[in-house]
């Protein structure tokens, strides 16, 4: 048997530690949970978090979750999000650890008090209880009213605005043999059409073509509605029957 040059045992020696090197580094190498200083990119495709898994995002320098999404309790899966500064902002969990729960959507203020939640139960709103119209008088004699032949504001409110619209109904009416028209005026300009006495006002639009200077309870002056009247002959009665705000 012809022997083999010295420097071909040597390099198939020298492979073969090789091999047993990278085998060993295989079979020790830690677990690849940890990205350190880059990022995960998913282009067409899904992230998936399975089997009582969780998507978790700590607050800086703390253990505290800012975002997390995944096993809740038990068999309740649900998703929070808090302010960087520790305090709850939203959630979406019951907390009775089975997965037919009905889950509440929250929104938290800084101080985790419950401001906004969905009735899970009946549908809409859980909170905040909004306020309603209580009933008015039903007899017109005692309604708001003028017998002036001008313009003559006869009832009137300030509102923070949050929707960008409003709807505002009025019930009217007139004295026997009387005759006149009911307007509404929104921070000083007509609002809607002029009735005439006796005719219901029922209308919906914008509350301003600027509704960044009228928004919320820091605008530099509530919003003003005032109901007028002016009467041909007699007396001119309106009242309020409907009034809310609306989205675009």
């Amino acid at each position: 048997m012809p022997q083999l040059p010295e420097d071909i045992i040597d390099r198939l020696t020298q492979m073969e530690r090789r091999i047993q090197q990278l085998s060993t580094a295989v079979n020790t190498r830690p677990a690849l949970n940890t990205i350190t200083g880059g990022e995960v990119e998913i282009s067409d495709g899904t992230l998936k978090v399975t089997d009582g898994g969780t998507l978790l995002v700590q607050r800086p320098g703390s253990t505290g979750a800012m975002f997390r999404v995944g096993s809740w309790k038990d068999d309740e899966y649900g998703l929070e999000i808090h302010r960087q500064t520790g305090s709850l902002a939203l959630s979406l969990f019951n907390g009775v650890g089975t997965s037919t729960a009905l889950q509440p959507l929250r929104i938290y203020d800084n101080a985790s008090r419950e401001i906004i939640s969905d009735d899970v139960n009946s549908g809409g709103l859980a909170r905040p209880w909004l306020t309603m119209l209580p009933p008015q008088d039903a007899t017109p004699a005692r309604w708001p009213q003028t017998a002036a032949t001008s313009w003559t504001t006869i009832a009137l409110s300030y509102n923070p605005v949050w929707q960008p619209k409003l709807r505002l109904k009025l019930s009217t009416a007139a004295s026997s043999g009387g005759a006149g028209q009911v307007r509404v005026l929104v921070a000083g300009v007509q609002w809607g059409p002029a009735v005439s006495a006796g005719t219901e006002f029922d209308y919906t639009d914008l509350v301003s073509s600027d509704f960044g200077t009228v928004f919320g309870p820091d605008a530099a002056n509530p919003l003003k509605v005032e109901i007028q009247a002016i009467a041909t002959t007699g007396t001119v009665y309106a009242t309020p029957v409907l009034m809310y705000g609306r989205q675009t």
